[in-house]
């Protein structure tokens, strides 16, 4: 009798272990680099509360809206700006309903942490091509990622963009940047303040005005023909006390 009991004791469980695992479901977030940390973050949050598992890809938002566009399979796409969710809206790529924007960040520039590059206050005058010297301005790619977007709209801004655009550096994504300026390959970089935080090698020697630069601004939206019922919950859990209080932990502003 003992055994028998154990025995369905054992099946029971089994079942139950079938059913989740049958329930479960990927999400596949397409995130901008510089939510990379929060994110994973929070899919672990997610994956303990649901089951769910969150699959992210994170690059610049311009690679990720050209990927889905190109028929990348994804259920979630976050931007670093408006412009990149903007596209994807007119493209029809993502189901308009179920945007939001939730995030804010800051533009700030940095140096290698042993580096002799003091804190400044950056103002319309300050003359970054000069603080460089010989070397580059490590940022995105300034006609197409966000953060080098930004940091164009800073230089235009200010009258400095002609000066400022020989010594850019382009990279890829955000952290691509980060990494350049970790290397000691950049004197200086322009990047989010999120993504200095995360890094040991750099440090912040000033904050852009945000009277320089459009609000830096992070909207989230299902992806058009994705399942609801994946897409959903997770975007309901992103703007959860849980969420909030990671986004908040890595530095960003939720609105």
């Amino acid at each position: 009798m003992a055994g028998t009991r154990l025995i369905a004791a054992l099946f029971g469980v089994f079942l139950t272990f079938a059913t989740l695992s049958a329930s479960a479901a990927e999400v596949r977030v397409f995130a901008a680099a510089s939510l990379t940390n929060a994110l994973n973050d929070i899919g672990k949050l997610y994956e303990q509360r649901t089951g769910d598992k969150l699959v992210g890809s994170y690059a610049a938002s311009s690679a990720l809206a050209r990927q889905v566009e190109q028929g990348a399979p994804a259920d979630i796409f976050a931007s670093a700006d408006l412009k990149w969710m903007d596209y994807m809206a007119e493209h029809k790529l993502i189901d308009p309903q179920s945007r939001f924007n939730l995030l804010g960040n800051d533009l700030v520039l940095v140096a290698p942490a042993n580096s002799p590059l003091d804190k400044i206050e950056i103002t319309a005058t300050t003359d970054l091509a000069a603080l460089a010297g010989e070397g580059h301005i490590a940022t995105g790619n300034p006609d197409s990622v966000p953060v080098g977007l930004y940091f164009k709209q800073a230089m235009e801004r200010s009258g400095q963009w002609a000066k400022v655009a020989p010594k850019v550096a382009g990279a890829d994504s955000v952290r691509a940047a980060l990494t350049l300026v970790e290397r000691g390959e950049a004197p200086i970089g322009v990047v989010y303040a999120t993504d200095a935080a995360v890094s040991a090698k750099v440090k912040v020697i000033g904050v852009f005005p945000a009277t320089l630069h459009d609000p830096i601004v992070y909207p989230f939206a299902a992806i058009a023909g994705a399942k609801g019922e994946v897409t959903k919950p997770f975007l309901d859990f992103l703007r959860s006390p849980e969420a909030r209080g990671v986004f908040v932990r890595y530095g960003f502003r939720v609105n």
